[in-house]
Parts: C-alpha cells; sequence; structure tokens
C-alpha cells in the first residue's frame, strides 16, 4: 500500500485505486507437495515349520500352499494352518539323504479340472521316478491308488540325481536330470543324446503313445533323429538342482551345480532353450575343466559364475514377480552352504544390483505360489515368505 500511495502522489492523483479483496486461494497456504513414496524393503516371514523341507508350490489359481518334505510327505497349507492329513505320503517308496529323496512336485496345469500332479523322486533302489497321481474325492489328499509310473532312469551313482520337475510354458512337462554322479562325468553322459543323464527332457504327461507312459511332443529338438533320444529337450548339465521359468517373459534361469571351483547360473530366452547345450564337462562355469570336444552350436554360457569359497551347491531361484516393488524383476537365488538369499537384475546381459538379501541356514530351495509370492525354504525346518517389511 505505501508503494501504490507513492506512485499516485507522483502522478498527480488524489486517491489510490482501491485493492480488492485477496481470495481464499491467497490467504491460504500452498498445499504440501505429496510425500514421495518410501520404497517398500523385503523381509521374511516364517510361515511354519517341517520335517527337512525341499520345496514348495501351489497349483494355478489355488489359494493353498504345498509343502514338500524330503522324506515323501507333501503337507497342505490352507488358510496359513498345516493339515494334519498330507495330501500325499510315498515315504514307503522314497531313498532319502544325501543328494536323494523327493525333490518336487508339479501340479498339472489344468489341475482345477484334472486334478493331476506330478512327483520326481529317489526311489528305494536308488533311481529316479515320476509318478503321475488324481487328487481323491477329499481336494486335499491325493488317491495312492491312482499311482501311475510315467518314467524311470537308472542312477549309477547317489550322487547328481537332479531335482527339477516343471511345466514350461507350452504345457509340457520338464523333468532336470544330473549326469549320474560321481565326478568329472566319469561316463561321459552330459553330451551323450543317448542317455537322459544331463539332460532336461519334455515330454507330454497325458498322452501315452509307442508304448511309452508319455508322449513325445513334436517340436522336441531330436525328435527323428537316430543317433538321440526324442525326449531329450538340452543337454550338457551337471547337476541341476533348481531351474524356473519367469512368468511374465517365459526366460528359463537354470541354476547348475559346480565342480570344484564354480557354481553356476544360467539364463536362457524362449528362442534359444530348446536344443540347447550347457558345456559340461567341457566347461565348468566359463572355464575349462576337460579337454573334449562338443558341439558349440547352441552352446549356452553361464550369466554368472560364484567360487565355492564358503558355498557347495548352487540353489536356482525365480524371478520376483510378488508384491514387494522392490523386488519385481529381480532374480533371486542362493547356496546351499553360504545360506545368504542373494538377487540381481540383468541389464543388456550383463549382471548389476547383485545384492545380499537375508540369511536363511541350509537353503535348499525357493518356491513360487499361484500369485507369484516367493518363498526360501530351509533344509533345518523353516519355511519363509518374502515380504514387505
Amino acid at each position: 500500500m505505501v508503494v501504490l500511495l507513492l506512485l499516485g502522489a507522483c502522478r498527480g492523483q488524489t486517491e489510490p485505486r482501491p485493492q480488492s479483496s485477496p481470495t481464499r486461494a491467497e490467504t491460504e497456504a500452498p498445499p504440501s507437495p505429496e510425500p514421495p513414496p518410501v520404497p517398500d524393503e523385503p523381509a521374511l516371514q516364517e510361515i511354519g515349520r517341517f520335517q527337512e523341507p525341499i520345496f514348495v508350490t501351489s497349483p494355478a489359481g489355488d489359494a493353498r500352499l504345498f509343502v514338500l518334505e524330503r522324506a515323501g510327505r507333501l503337507i497342505v497349507l490352507e488358510n496359513g494352518a498345516p493339515r494334519v492329513q498330507p495330501y500325499l505320503d510315498i515315504s514307503d517308496m522314497v531313498q532319502a539323504g544325501g543328494e536323494r529323496g523327493l525333490f518336487m512336485i508339479a501340479f498339472a496345469p489344468d489341475y482345477a479340472r484334472s486334478g493331476l500332479s506330478y512327483v520326481h523322486f529317489t526311489d528305494r533302489s536308488g533311481n529316479t521316478k515320476v509318478l503321475e497321481f488324481k487328487v481323491s474325492s477329499d481336494p486335499n489328499v491325493a488317491d495312492p491308488a491312482s499311482a501311475r509310473e510315467l518314467l524311470s532312469v537308472v542312477q549309477p551313482f547317489s550322487n547328481h540325481n537332479g531335482g527339477p520337475l516343471l511345466f514350461d510354458p507350452t504345457g509340457m512337462l520338464i523333468l532336470g536330470l544330473g549326469d549320474g554322479g560321481s565326478g568329472g562325468d566319469p561316463q561321459d553322459n552330459a553330451q551323450n543324446l543317448r542317455t537322459f543323464l544331463g539332460k532336461f527332457l519334455r515330454i507330454n504327461p497325458r498322452s501315452p503313445s509307442e508304448g511309452r507312459a508319455y508322449g513325445i511332443p513334436s517340436d522336441n529338438p531330436f525328435v527323428g533323429r537316430d543317433d538321440a533320444s526324442p525326449e531329450i529337450w538340452a543337454y550338457g548339465l551337471r547337476n541341476p538342482w533348481r531351474i524356473s521359468f519367469d512368468r511374465e517373459t517365459e526366460d528359463l534361469w537354470v541354476g547348475d551345480v559346480g565342480q570344484n571351483r564354480f557354481e553356476e547360473i544360467n539364463f536362457v530366452p524362449p528362442a534359444a532353450q530348446s536344443g540347447a547345450n550347457y558345456g559340461w564337462p567341457r566347461f565348468e562355469g566359463t572355464e575349462l575343466f576337460k579337454n573334449r570336444s562338443i558341439d558349440e552350436s547352441r552352446l549356452v554360457m553361464p550369466v554368472m559364475t560364484y567360487p565355492l569359497d564358503g558355498n557347495c551347491a548352487v540353489t536356482g531361484g525365480y524371478v520376483y514377480r510378488g508384491e514387494v516393488n522392490t523386488l519385481r524383476g529381480v532374480y533371486l537365488y542362493g547356496d546351499v552352504c553360504g545360506g545368504v538369499v542373494k538377487g540381481f537384475r540383468l541389464g543388456h546381459g550383463q549382471v548389476i544390483g547383485h545384492k545380499d538379501y537375508f540369511e536363511v541356514p541350509r537353503l535348499a530351495s525357493f518356491g513360487e505360489d499361484s500369485g507369484g509370492q516367493v518363498y526360501a525354504v530351509s533344509l533345518t525346518g523353516p519355511v519363509y515368505k518374502i515380504v514387505k517389511k
């Protein structure tokens, strides 16, 4: 106002022009900006304790969680509580201990309609078995009388039995087997296309044909070759323990246990998965292990390796697609002896943002439920869900 009066006197005006009343917007303080969202941080939430748990999973669209115990039992968690009666108990068929036991269950993609599931385990003779079961009239119990043997593989040694069993994005069943054991692949199984050992097999469990309890997908890479088994989807593996398909991109992630120096993780986009050669035993990780020639036309080299110092066996995990925003797109993995849940992203094929997240003693496995939430499994008993802190 003082300024206006001075200006008016200079210009010879007798009265200053009255000001209009201030508006509400001019008298009120401007609204404070919304604080930026606080990034959510991951934490572990124990969901239960079990007898040597080895894997967790859920059928598609199912709110229940299924926990496998290595000795041969499958426990259902419904509304967070374990049911007293197991969904399945095949402990009388399973040889457990060391690198043997019940490894995985794969629910059929149409489980809600078919009620079919498949289990991978070491039988009492020390060999690989894959059985099919159908759910009983009780939705929380499989019918033991429905057991159908899908596949059996003789194991020459007690180690390197593999472990993976899961459906791929096309609905075919993938079985992962180690090279048969001992050390250094003495039988040269991993590169031999006439044996199932050291391979990923891909089969159709719902279409038995040609005397087999399963069908051979027509797009398997070695169909029609006299020098290869048509079940083989990929080869050159030492002992794949856990593998997974990214539920958004269908990329394949493989944790393959090393020999004496390196553990490795492989990233394989969809176009490179069929017919892939993972390089064992010519390569351990990215380094030469055995001076033998191999077909390198479809060679897959690991995207990451790490030394065995304080570690002993890689546990492959999942690309996280759950509720913790800061973890989305991170590949989580660990090591049985190292006992730390780790993670990283890929940028232009390179590992970026590698980080340690949690300590989980004897980290045996990861699991993913139907909603994309990820779990970490300790062979000492507890199973943890990864949640927001």
